[in-house]
């Protein structure tokens, strides 16, 4: 049974549909949603040969034309040569002000196509069909689309909502081990910042064999997922305040991501160390209690996503986070939790603080 979940914003408000097998149905969902009848499936090439043709055959079954154009699989897509190459792409293949993109693949892909469908022609419709846990249950919901540049992620961008998400939860069975448990960080923050009863779910799998193996879990845990996004989003759609809080654990998390040259760590490992990292500074900062530090570090264990922090000098760390656009006024600022469930954001922390506590964390001090 198809799950529904509308994130709220007036007339831009959207469904995300949640179900095993969904995307066969994706086309008469997008007839529901009424798109135009034309659009271009972006993919990578490591989804395309899994479930390219099976979205555009069932596109194609109710009556859209459908072209697709695949790029490379991995983080270095997400640049400006292949934001120029999807244009192309567009432009060959006829779309429209009233034709749609579609991102079928990670997250990488969602921010990608994303992007493209926020700029093409001052803006076009965009379908997320995500196909990893981490695109499930945070990037491919809440209208953040983009590229990276060399000195930093995410720096060109735009919001942009779509019109429709599809989930199936079916296409986790081929997602690689690694990439599932990735997802799984994304889904412990949201026990951090807003509903703790999610790490009840993970904590109550042996191991992580055992959750894998749990459809009625992973459904639970991605639709909760969605819902928190939904409302958080709904709530604050541009990250003006509230929807801050959806980026703890990234702040630190990101720079990681850049100092290690993007080739270490996927992003869902990446923020699994900058969430331990908030919780010792929410320790010192906001009295967040120690018990629940290492019960987030036990459950990352658990979950097989890295404890270690990788060691990179604190300045090339510093330098990394300087160019985070998360910064205000010239400052980093924390999302850092009071207990589980309670976060503050907006939080400023003094350098020698911060410094003090990473190299703490890399000597296993901490």
């Amino acid at each position: 049974m198809t799950q529904k979940i509308i994130v709220e914003l007036d007339k831009r408000s959207y469904p995300i549909h949640i179900a095993p097998g969904a995307l066969a149905g994706i086309g008469q969902a997008a007839v529901e949603t009424g798109l135009g009848r034309k659009g271009m499936i972006i993919t990578d090439d490591q989804v395309a040969p899994i479930y390219g043709q099976s979205c555009e055959n069932s596109f194609a079954s109710v009556g859209f034309e459908m072209t697709s154009c695949v790029v490379p699989a991995g983080e270095p897509s997400k640049c400006h040569a292949q934001l120029l190459r999807l244009y192309d792409a567009a432009l060959d293949a006829g779309l429209e002000r009233s034709s749609f993109i579609v991102a079928l693949g990670g997250g990488v892909i969602g921010d990608l196509a994303g992007y493209a469908a926020a700029s093409y022609l001052r803006g076009i419709d965009l379908v997320q069909i995500p196909t990893t846990l981490l695109a499930m249950v945070d990037s491919a919901v809440g209208g953040k689309t983009g590229v990276n540049l060399p000195k930093g992620k995410n720096l060109i961008g735009a919001f942009h909502q779509p019109s429709l998400v599809c989930i199936d939860t079916d296409t986790l069975t081929t997602l690689p081990p690694r990439e599932f448990r990735a997802g799984l960080a994304e889904v412990v923050k949201y026990g951090v910042i807003a509903d703790p009863r999610l790490w009840d779910t993970l904590e109550s799998h042996a191991t992580l064999a055992t959750l894998q193996q749990d459809a009625d879990a992973i459904t639970h845990l991605v639709r909760r997922s969605c819902e928190i996004k939904a409302d958080v989003v709904g709530k604050d759609e541009r990250e003006e305040g509230l929807r801050a809080i959806l980026n703890f654990g990234h702040t630190i998390g990101h720079a990681i991501e850049q100092v290690t040259g993007y080739t270490t760590y996927l992003h869902g490992e990446a923020v699994a160390l900058g969430m331990l990292f908030a919780a010792r500074l929410s320790e010192r900062v906001c009295g967040f209690p120690s018990q629940d530090t290492e019960r987030l570090a036990c459950l990352l264990q658990r979950l097989e996503l890295p404890v270690q922090f990788p060691s990179k000098p604190w300045e090339d760390v510093r330098a990394a986070m300087g160019r985070d656009k998360k910064k205000a006024d010239g400052e980093v600022r924390f999302v850092l939790a009071e207990q589980l469930g309670v976060v503050q954001y907006g939080v400023a922390v003094p350098d020698e603080q911060l410094a003090l506590l990473w190299d703490q964390c890399t000597r296993g001090d901490a």
